[in-house]
């Protein structure tokens, strides 16, 4: 960076945020001290042992302080930016390729194995997303709200994050929902958000009630944000045209279930009397298919009825929500009424199963659902200040699988408590706010957008892994930052961070 004029160079204490780097290693030490306690039994294993999982957690933080050093300290800042497109291609590349040479590790091909060390190249493909994305929406002429600039941005996240699910990590997908508030951020609608919501809402609502109750909430969801969208004068008919709808259509299953179609069926058979069926032919098949009919059946159909003159009415008025309404309304249908088929045959035996617990529509405590109970039971008996160090049942023998990687906050909960859950939570929401601070701060669209990408992927890691942890979310294999052992994980997240740390220092070192 070329020195302006009557300015002067920061020392490394004004141009560096310390606060970010002491949370880093708090958090690494405080894993690194959990890591150790996850793998603690009678035995007394050395905390320094090689082959355990404490000792080469050793040498992955002492690699990993070697990396944000040379970051930090070697690489000019600006490198990254340059550098984003190359990499997002040699890191899509191992992607697609680990799919075809990686080991399969718990039915997910995402790992390449190097004798003993092994590596997931959908850790980094966060770096290099957001480097890349950084890039492209930081150009001048860059609008989100312009369909070809938000199209750009939805392919950098989709191609990578679709790849992955080939991969069966799903988990590692997940976490590229969360660059929508990256997005957002940089001047997508909200509305976007509230779609997103109300796609899981539909998909849930399917699954634990039925497509009716999903098509139901949709009417009532699309037409009050419609009623929003007009004047004060406009907003009571509609308001009123939808809830009477919704009102009615929720009295059909009752209606239903009064009506006697029994005595339907008789009068279709007075009517078709003298009809002769054929050989093998029920004689009154009328009156079976009336049988059938289902609540889901007459609200879609009233629906679909109602899209052709609101859709003429829009064409008349040229009115642009009400044009949002319909389209919002026919994805979602689509949505309700695939939801089954992506349950049942997109998803994975084990990705259903650990749902349907999720979601209490089978118990299974012994199977599927044994993880996530031993983690709560482990959490639970913590208590206020938990067990001390080294002092957690759960922990020491071993009942929670996984404890020292996907389900170590539960080793938290239970040695330290509430207040020790509380700590680490606290930090982590430092470490975001900070990060999203810093980067407000910065005049480069480039650093600023970064930043928010960090701060999306670490939420991201947070909010799923912790909602599993406690059983508000479907087991699916994800690390918590810093926390949990793993090379890939924590070299992925040291980079990410001090990417960010180092372009914020070189936007500071100068004013």
């Amino acid at each position: 960076m070329i020195e302006a004029p009557g300015s002067y160079q920061r020392g490394l204490r004004q141009s560096i945020d310390w606060k970010l780097i002491i949370c880093y290693l708090l958090l690494v030490l405080i894993g690194l001290a959990n890591i150790y306690a996850a793998i603690h039994t009678s035995d007394n294993v050395s905390f320094f042992a090689w082959e355990s999982r404490s000792g080469k957690q050793l040498i992955w933080i002492g690699t990993a302080l070697v990396l944000a050093t040379l970051i930090l300290f070697v690489m000019p800042a600006r490198w990254w930016e340059g550098l984003s497109l190359p990499l997002y291609l040699f890191v899509l590349l191992l992607l697609i390729a680990v799919i075809f040479l990686g080991v399969e590790v718990k039915g997910s091909r995402s790992w390449f194995a190097f004798g003993p060390v092994r590596f997931q190249p959908a850790e980094i493909s966060k770096i290099s997303t957001s480097l890349l994305l950084a890039a492209v929406m930081s150009r001048t002429d860059f609008n989100i709200r312009k369909f070809k600039n938000l199209a750009l941005a939805g392919a950098i996240l989709l191609i990578p994050m679709l790849v992955i699910l080939g991969e069966s990590e799903t988990g590692s997908a997940l976490v590229y929902l969360g660059f929508i508030f990256v997005l957002y951020r940089e001047g997508l609608s909200g509305w976007w958000l509230a779609l997103i919501g109300l796609a899981i809402a539909l998909f849930i609502t399917t699954l634990t009630l039925s497509p009716f109750h999903s098509i139901l909430l949709l009417v009532a969801v699309v037409g009050i944000t419609y009623s929003f969208q007009g004047t004060r004068k406009q907003f009571r008919p509609r308001f009123l045209i939808t809830a009477g709808f919704v009102l009615v259509m929720s009295l059909v299953p009752w209606i239903l279930r009064l009506v006697d179609l029994s005595i339907l069926k008789d009068q279709l058979a007075i009517l078709t009397e003298y009809y002769v069926p054929q050989a093998g032919e029920a004689r009154h098949a009328s009156g079976e298919y009336l049988l059938r009919i289902k609540p889901v059946h007459i609200i879609t159909l009233t629906s679909l009825l109602a899209i052709p003159p609101l859709a003429l009415l829009a064409y008349r008025q040229r009115d642009r929500a009400l044009w949002l309404t319909i389209g919002a309304f026919i994805v979602g249908a689509v949505l309700v009424f695939s939801s089954d088929y992506i349950f049942d045959e997109v998803l994975q035996d084990h990705q259903r199963s650990r749902i349907e617990v999720l979601l209490g529509l089978k118990e299974d405590p012994s199977g599927v659902g044994y993880n996530q109970n031993q983690s709560k039971i482990a959490i639970g008996s913590g208590g206020l200040a938990g067990k001390g160090w080294l002092g957690g049942t759960q922990t020491t023998y071993g009942f929670v699988p996984e404890q020292s990687t996907d389900f170590i906050f539960c080793t938290v909960g239970e040695q330290f408590g509430f207040l020790g859950c509380l700590l680490v939570i606290a930090l982590y929401v430092f470490l975001i706010v900070r990060i999203m601070m810093d980067a407000e701060r910065c005049r480069s669209p480039f650093t600023r957008i970064y930043g928010y990408c960090v701060a999306a992927c670490i939420f991201m890691h947070l909010f799923i892994n912790i909602g599993m942890t406690l059983g508000l979310m479907p087991v699916i294999g994800i690390p918590l930052p810093l926390l949990s052992y793993g090379g890939s994980s924590l070299w992925a997240f040291t980079i990410l961070i001090f990417i960010f740390i180092a372009l914020y220092r070189d936007e500071k070192k100068y004013f």
